[in-house]
């Protein structure tokens, strides 16, 4: 257990808290709490690589930390009504189809590497800045109007491509 992975952690724990403060109303907590999430997720790569401590542990442990903190928080925000429910079907649903393909090649014995793409890294951070909005919104009293909408589009875009990106890697990895 080295610091990055630390830090990871760190972030798999605030879920929970996250999620609580979230049903709880409590929104400005939710909201920096969230952000201190955000920010670990760019902490922990950064230290790895100044550090020289990436790991294959932490290779798994980084996507697991970012889907556990966003699919938690889309739910809950939907579940609260802060998000329409179509973009947390949509992006629950990517997350499920990436951990079923992963599972799926190591049952028949071709297990993946996992590698991000540039238009996962895209989502993941139109993910986070779209939770981190709806949730400064709801905290501070401010509406987002047209930029609430045009925010849930763009997400919307980058998890269908970031989607269909794993779906055709898989595809080709599993017919090698």
């Amino acid at each position: 257990m080295n610091l990055p992975n630390i830090v990871t952690t760190l972030r798999i724990v605030l879920v929970p808290i996250v999620v609580w403060a979230i049903i709880s109303g409590q929104m400005q907590f939710a909201f920096w709490l969230f952000v201190i999430a955000a920010i670990s997720d760019a902490v922990d790569g950064f230290l790895a690589k100044q550090l020289s401590a990436a790991s294959e542990f932490g290779a798994y442990l980084d996507p697991l930390a970012d889907k556990a903190l966003l699919v938690s928080i889309y739910v809950t925000l939907g579940i609260a009504g802060l998000l329409p429910r179509w973009i947390v079907i949509a992006v629950v649903s990517r997350d499920i189809m990436i951990v079923g393909a992963v599972v799926v090649a190591w049952i028949v014995g071709k297990p993946l590497t996992i590698q991000p793409f540039t238009v996962s890294k895209l989502n993941t951070m139109a993910q986070i800045l779209l939770a981190a909005l709806v949730l400064a919104s709801s905290g501070f009293g401010f509406a987002l109007g047209q930029a609430l909408d045009a925010a849930v589009i763009v997400v919307a875009a980058l998890t269908g491509l970031s989607a269909a990106a794993y779906l055709a890697a898989w595809t080709r990895h599993m017919a090698s």
